[in-house]
């Protein structure tokens, strides 16, 4: 096991805290339509918009806002035209800090994630100097009490690539393209999936023991979270499980 999934794993459980149920269906809508436009309006044919879809049905976004979403994507309906943007930085203490974002106004965007950045005690980064740190994968997590023996069969007979615990999860990390399918035979083995997504993973992590700078670079994330046009925010952030259950 890598042991470079740990935000997911940690992302995963914040999101569960502190998501804001109306900015989180604008968001799961905004990548359903996005993901349509680019690949197409037939989940069957197009992983990522399958990926998306189940997504906001595990937030409850209704199936009928999921499917006016696809044909906003398509073009069967009139919607906004969504830019697909990434912005790089670093936090406190050298933590590397990658941002998706769906924007209609870049020059609206960039200046607000930069100035995010600044006031929390970060810094904004050049194109491609925190991007290399960072891997596309599918990641899959289930309840940690499902037996490891059981969870690590069903995933890698699917086409996973890890499986990682941390006592409350299991984490599974797969290739993008086959996410629904390692989600699939996890259910058809009678394995509940708490939620499925893709996500960006980091080759290295940066491990703090001081609360105090730990909360700080949460902050940071939080806020840029909120903005409206960020969908993810990713960071190789490494917090130990002793100070990840502190923070609630």
């Amino acid at each position: 096991m890598s042991g470079h999934s740990k935000w997911a794993t940690i992302k995963h459980k914040k999101g569960a805290a502190d998501a804001k149920r109306g900015k989180l269906f604008a968001k799961l809508i905004r990548q359903v339509e996005v993901a349509a436009k680019n690949g197409g309006g037939d989940p069957d044919m197009n992983p990522t918009l399958r990926t998306m879809f189940q997504k906001a049905r595990d937030a409850s976004v209704p199936i009928d806002t999921i499917e006016r979403a696809i044909k906003r994507g398509t073009g069967e309906l009139d919607g906004v035209n969504y830019e697909e943007v990434t912005y790089e930085g670093y936090a406190g203490h050298g933590v590397a800090v990658f941002i998706e974002a769906l924007t209609d106004n870049r020059n609206r965007t960039g200046p607000e994630i930069k100035s995010t950045f600044s006031k929390l005690g970060g810094s904004i980064a050049e194109p491609g100097s925190v991007a290399w740190q960072f891997e596309r994968k599918g990641v899959v997590i289930v309840p940690g009490s499902v037996a490891e023996d059981d969870v690590m069969m069903a995933a890698l007979e699917a086409g996973a690539d890890d499986v990682e615990g941390s006592g409350e999860v299991w984490t599974i990390t797969c290739d993008p393209q086959v996410t629904s399918e390692v989600r699939s035979a996890l259910e058809e083995a009678g394995i509940t999936v708490e939620s499925s997504d893709l996500t960006m993973i980091a080759s290295s992590t940066v491990e703090l023991d001081d609360l105090g700078q730990i909360k700080g670079i949460l902050k940071l994330i939080d806020a840029l979270e909120d903005h409206d046009d960020v969908q993810d925010v990713y960071a190789n952030l490494d917090i130990p499980e002793e100070l990840m259950a502190q923070l609630g």
